[in-house]
């Protein structure tokens, strides 16, 4: 069994298409043969009289809400990639695994990658997809039901290792030895230069960076003496404008700065090759 953790991305539909091996439509629905597993809130969260099939848009609408609920929310770096999307490979050799299997392998990875936590009533929203032979993607959402961003643990590959042989183990699969340098990970390792961009973009955020409150505070101010009587206030609430003025290039100059550090080359892991295709069939939608 081999898992490999994709680069997070902005929106579910790229990685639940990919899952799926074909678009995401509003038409197809998506029965408990291939949404076999999700977070354990769902069920509270939907309501009696809701249909029992959601499409495939509808699931991806479900892993996009908290993005769009929480339209501030960003992770420690100051991004909001906050879908993260793991695929499982089993081996050639392994004999195909029942839904109720899959399920527990999919609980079993969750819990592993930090997304599921027992009795966490404000977690991520997950769900996970049994589309391709001996193929099983775990599509999250990081931003939890509280709006904070899900911190994952920092040892990710070798927790998510660790559990692919005790999988393997427990269900009778197909060992495979796996070193930690060879797990897939797509994801760019942090540099000093990508902190500092992240760090001047929140500097420089036109929604919630200090720069830009400031400069709504000059902008208030000077409208309002630019309303009071006497000779000072226009020449004043002028002044204050080039203020504000000046507040907004600097804001301008540091998206630019930030930009050009997340231009610079970065290290990457190099994601080895999937298994070979299976030639069982797929599991019907």
């Amino acid at each position: 069994m081999i898992p490999r953790v994709n680069e997070r991305a902005h929106a579910p539909h790229d990685p639940l298409g990919e899952a799926l091996g074909r678009s995401v439509t509003p038409e197809e629905g998506l029965t408990e043969h291939t949404v076999v597993a999700y977070w354990p809130g769902l069920d509270s969260y939907t309501l009696d009289d809701e249909q029992a099939t959601w499409t495939s848009a509808q699931w991806a609408e479900h892993l996009e809400d908290p993005l769009l609920e929480n339209p501030f929310a960003a992770s420690p770096r100051g991004d909001r990639h906050a879908i993260f999307h793991l695929d499982t490979w089993l081996h050639p050799d392994d004999r195909d695994l029942s839904g109720a299997e899959w399920a527990e392998v999919a609980h079993r990875l969750a819990r592993a990658a930090g997304i599921e936590i027992p009795g966490d009533e404000n977690g991520c929203r997950w769900i996970a997809v049994q589309a391709k032979p001996g193929r099983l993607d775990l599509i999250a959402n990081l931003i939890r039901l509280d709006g904070s961003w899900q911190q994952q643990p920092g040892n990710l590959l070798r927790r998510l290792s660790d559990e692919a042989r005790r999988i393997e183990q427990d269900l009778r699969l197909t060992p495979v030895p796996i070193t930690p340098e060879h797990w897939a990970i797509t994801e760019s390792v942090p540099t000093a230069s990508a902190q500092l961009a992240a760090v001047l973009s929140q500097l420089a955020d036109e929604q919630s960076g200090p720069l830009a409150t400031v400069r709504g505070l000059v902008e208030h101010t000077a409208h309002r003496i630019a309303r009071q009587p006497g000779t000072a206030g226009p020449g004043t609430a002028r002044r204050l404008e080039l203020i504000a003025r000046r507040l907004h290039g600097i804001q301008q100059d540091l998206d630019t700065t930030a930009a050009h550090l997340n231009t610079q080359p970065r290290p990457r892991v190099a994601a080895p090759s999937p298994p070979a295709a299976r030639t069982s069939a797929c599991r019907s939608s």
